[in-house]
């Protein structure tokens, strides 16, 4: 793999983050909306959503 591939390697893992933590934020607001903030599947979202903001974080430190 070139260095031109790792970075669209990169980017696209970048940009799948990005969609994840918006469909996880979504899910959220569904199961906030419905008073269901103190399920398991809430719960589990949230840890998701701290994960991917920092994978997010770190990947926008970098430029990508």
């Amino acid at each position: 793999m070139n260095d031109e591939e790792r970075l669209a390697a990169y980017e696209q893992f970048a940009a799948d983050v990005r969609r994840e933590y918006a469909d996880v934020e979504a899910r959220m607001d569904e199961l906030k909306a419905q008073g269901k903030v103190k399920t398991a599947t809430y719960r589990q979202l949230f840890a998701t959503r701290i994960t991917l903001k920092d994978i997010d974080r770190r990947l926008r430190a970098r430029n990508l």
